[in-house]
């Protein structure tokens, strides 16, 4: 298997090397925070943390105390503008950007320059991954407003050799122009909007899928792990697609590689745990065998479906993170609410980093639960993306009496509404034990999305 490598001794070290230098750089970020940072000293103080010294192992970390979004935007609401997560003087801060505000209050962070570099080596990880190089042009499909979105991809573009291409301030069709006259040869976008430009392309009669563009990287939202997904993505553009994770408030924390086996964790530079959200202990939970790999998960608390059965080191649950090259403004234990599977066996890569099993399963604050049934978005994501003309759809689960309904709204490109919605239907209700109500709305009623896609929504409390 043919693949590259962004720091080769990192990405396939012997896990015990690998959990030596995480302690040795997480001892590093230790000592400044309790030296110089305000929010963290007093979180620390509290828990009995008085020296990093103190810290020895990874089990070590269990001491301390767990952060959340919450906690730190109500440190930033009383004191304004950027909180008490700061371990240096604002004047040694060069990056300004926010969270994207989908579930809740924007959240503003700072980076040094040091950060800054040190995310753009985390982003050299995703694009040697996808076999990005010297040669390659890349076009970005992003607002560049102040959700940090692909700004680090944007800008360590140059660490791999490759062009960069902004397309802010466009439209679809204008990008999709873009893309043409430039030949790029790279996408980087959200999973949504990629398949929107593809939508474009079929409605100007461009043939994508016979063009220069070769590799897509997709970030923001669930989607390109999802084989359904990742399937009509590389179908509509006749390239390969590869899947990027990370936050705002930790780095860019993942991606996927050629083996198409999961999402890697980038464990040189941060240290991940999976905890029982309910609990909070670490989780573990391995799945019966079975003679497929593919062991049925029904009515489980991180929701239905199949899942592959991983070959060991598996825990199923929330993601907590620690990042390790962002002293001035650390993340440290963070709650990040991704329910992921990992798996630590060593990839066909041959990279020993910790892969999450289908990359991001859901968030432990977007499962809700209808009729018995757990339900995530991104498995009726993963359903209604199996359906070529599907378009657009929004979910809604809503209050009939005292019965709850899940009510699916779709956009078809077919002139066999009844049938696609009746695919649909019973698809829905064998893959998750839930029959929905299927609408088929006008082309173009429903909302489109450039960044984090917005579809599932739970009226019972309006």
């Amino acid at each position: 298997m043919s693949t590259d490598f962004f720091d080769l001794l990192a990405e396939t070290a012997p896990r015990e090397s690998l959990q030596q230098t995480q302690v040795k750089k997480l001892r590093a970020l230790l000592a400044v925070v309790l030296d110089s940072n305000p929010f963290y000293q007093k979180k620390f103080f509290d828990c009995g943390l008085r020296s990093a010294d103190d810290v020895r192992s990874l089990s070590d970390m269990r001491r301390l105390p767990f952060t959340t979004k919450r906690e730190l935007v109500a440190d930033q609401l009383a004191n304004p503008m950027f909180g008490t997560n700061l371990s240096y003087p604002l004047e040694r801060f060069v990056k300004l950007h926010q969270t994207s505000g989908t579930t809740g209050c924007p959240l503003r962070w700072l980076d040094t320059e040091q950060s800054w570099q040190w995310w753009l080596r985390c982003w050299g990880a995703v694009y040697k991954a996808a076999g990005v190089s010297a040669g390659d042009r890349i076009f970005f499909a992003f607002g560049f407003g102040p959700f940090i979105g692909f700004w680090s991809a944007f800008e360590s573009a140059r660490l791999v050799g490759a062009m960069s291409i902004p397309g802010g301030g466009m439209s679809s069709e204008q990008r999709l122009q873009a893309i043409l006259e430039n030949q790029a040869t790279v996408l980087v976008c959200t999973p949504t909007y990629v398949l929107h430009l593809a939508d474009v392309a079929r409605r100007e009669n461009v043939d994508i899928a016979h063009g220069s563009i070769r590799v897509t990287i997709q970030a923001g939202e669930p989607g390109a792990s999802i084989p359904s997904v990742r399937q009509r993505i590389e179908e509509s553009w006749g390239a390969q697609c590869f899947d990027h994770t990370g936050a705002t408030e930790v780095g860019a924390t993942g991606f996927s590689c050629v083996a198409r086996n999961g999402v890697h964790l980038n464990e040189s530079e941060f240290i991940f745990e999976v905890i029982d959200p309910i609990s909070l202990e670490p989780a573990s939970a391995p799945l019966a065998d079975s003679a497929n790999g593919l062991v049925p998960k029904r009515n489980s608390r991180f929701g239905d479906g199949i899942v592959p059965q991983p070959e060991s080191g598996f825990g199923e649950g929330e993601l907590v993170v620690t990042n390790l090259g962002r002293l001035g403004m650390p993340a440290i234990r963070y709650r990040l609410g991704d329910i992921v599977r990992l798996d630590q066996a060593t990839c066909e890569c041959s990279r020993t980093y910790a892969r999450m099993v289908g990359g991001i399963i859901g968030r432990a604050d977007d499962m809700v639960t209808v009729r018995g049934v757990n339900v995530f978005p991104s498995a009726i994501d993963a359903i209604i993306r199996q359906f070529q003309t599907i378009s657009e759809y929004s979910t809604e689960v809503m209050r009939d009496g005292e019965l709850d309904e899940l009510v699916v709204k779709i956009e078809i490109d077919s002139y066999d509404d009844a049938s696609v919605a009746g695919a649909l239907s019973n698809q829905i209700q064998r893959q998750l034990s839930l029959r929905p109500i299927i609408r088929v709305v006008p082309g173009g009623s429903l909302p489109r999305f450039e960044l984090k896609a917005r579809r599932f929504f739970d009226r019972r409390g309006t």
